[in-house]
């Protein structure tokens, strides 16, 4: 029987991250052959993975990565099975490595089949690893977003955005990463209201009056005011003549509340901005630029854009852990 030091056991520890004992079993399985005793740890890795499969991986660590230019980004998660596993510093560093890999691929596919290094494609690395740490590694998300400015948000390493701008402006960092901050946040799944197609918001409106409509027989039922029953919930509903509609029931509510007509023109801008408010929710749920800013929900996400001059917010990219 060879003979296993211990700075051979180090040394194997060192290339893999495997514990003690699995480096020391790998060494002696393979006579003390370094490479052989990888391939040993290896396999091991990939009969961990098999039994694993199944497991859930909800738990990780989401990283993001911007290219020296700042116009390439990308965001992807690292996941893995419990939060003891991902608050580890060395699980982050692993995962900050991936991200370095995957800037430079446009497919999950393309990066999991790059090289990672130490002879192993990304791949191969996430076997070895589930192997290592006895638990279900993968890649969750991964998206990339390339525009003429890219900047990124990452909050608590649980979700992580992109948002790409259409020039580099002054403090152009600081305006990608508010919006991705956004874009975190508030779950918006396309840019503006405009990208909605007809046939979605009839079918949405449909659905969200079906659902209100149910909630209102149980309040009804138990003597509770019901839900206002919306006839609109997007800007792409608001016609002009909806929109003189609503002007003209505003105009009857101030005659009925007694109100002077000297003062209306101060009145009515208010209650219409209020009407196109509750009429749009499928848009402040949805559309990003037409949301409430979060850090200052007196303007839209598009006010505080133009806030920072000739610039357009022309694409994001969302990642969070499942």
């Amino acid at each position: 029987m060879v003979k296993i030091t211990a700075a051979q056991v180090n040394e194997l520890r060192k290339a893999t991250g495997a514990g003690m004992m699995d480096c020391k079993n790998a060494l002696v399985e393979a006579e003390g052959n370094m490479e052989d005793a990888v391939a040993v740890l290896r396999k091991k890795g990939q009969k961990i993975a098999e039994k694993r499969a199944d497991r859930d991986s909800s738990e990780g660590a989401v990283v993001s990565k911007i290219n020296d230019a700042n116009t390439r980004g990308v965001v992807l998660s690292l996941n893995c099975e419990t939060d003891f596993v991902a608050n580890n510093d060395s699980y982050t560093e692993m995962a900050n490595k991936m991200a370095d890999i995957a800037i430079n691929h446009d497919t999950k596919e393309s990066f999991l089949a790059a090289d990672f290094g130490e002879g192993m494609t990304v791949a191969e690395k996430l076997i070895e690893q589930t192997g290592v740490i006895g638990e279900k590694l993968e890649i969750g998300g991964f998206e990339i977003l390339e525009a003429p400015f890219v900047g990124t948000y990452i909050h608590g390493k649980k979700i992580g955005a992109l948002t790409g701008l259409s020039a580099a402006v002054d403090n152009a960092e600081q305006l990608a990463k508010e919006v991705s901050m956004q874009v975190a946040s508030m779950g918006a799944t396309t840019l503006s209201y405009k990208d909605f197609s007809p046939e979605f918001v009839a079918n949405e409106t449909e659905a969200r009056i079906a659902v209100i409509e149910k909630e209102n027989i149980e309040l009804g039922r138990l003597g509770k005011t019901l839900k206002n029953v919306p006839t609109f919930i997007s800007r792409a509903q608001l016609t002009d003549e909806v929109l003189a509609k609503a002007e003209e029931d505003a105009k009857a509510e101030l005659k009925a509340e007694g109100k002077p007509e000297q003062i209306w023109d101060r009145i009515l801008p208010g209650k219409i901005e209020r009407f196109i408010a509750d009429n749009t929710t499928l848009d402040h749920e949805m559309a990003l630029l037409d949301q409430n800013f979060i850090m200052d929900d007196k303007k839209s996400v598009a006010d505080h854009v133009a806030s920072y001059g000739d610039v357009k917010v022309v694409g994001f990219k969302k990642v969070t852990l499942a």
